[in-house]
């Protein structure tokens, strides 16, 4: 059993800083690709940023420049700092894992809880 642990959200005045963590935990053979989504009220989830095993990163236009995705592959963990935060970025931050249990061996793709994290203006 695979199990992804958001930790980190919270309240935050407008143009502060949040770090949010992600740690993958069970029994797991590798971990591939791990990501940040979120979701606002009345909104779709989007992807906030995705980082490769070897580190390659992506990141959605409205959070480049503020926000760094970064990952520990011995840990199996995720990372999201936050900088310069707008109250846009209100939303739920879930974590998002590629990973391969040793289980079955099937790559699959697995959601934390969710954390909130708000901006107020």
């Amino acid at each position: 059993q695979v199990q992804l642990v958001e930790s980190g959200g919270g309240l935050v005045q407008a143009g502060g800083s949040l770090r949010l963590s992600c740690a993958a935990s069970g029994t797991i053979q590798s971990t591939n690709a791990m990501a940040w989504y979120r979701q606002a009220p009345g909104k779709q989830r989007e992807l906030v940023a995705s980082i490769t095993s070897s580190g390659s990163t992506n990141y959605a236009t409205s959070v480049k420049g503020r926000f760094t995705i970064s990952r520990d592959n011995a840990k199996n963990t995720v990372h999201l700092q936050m900088d310069s935060l707008k109250p846009e970025d209100t939303a739920v931050y879930y974590c998002n894992a590629y990973v391969v249990p040793f289980s079955t061996g099937v790559p699959t793709y697995y959601w934390g809880q969710g954390t909130q994290v708000t901006v107020s203006s």
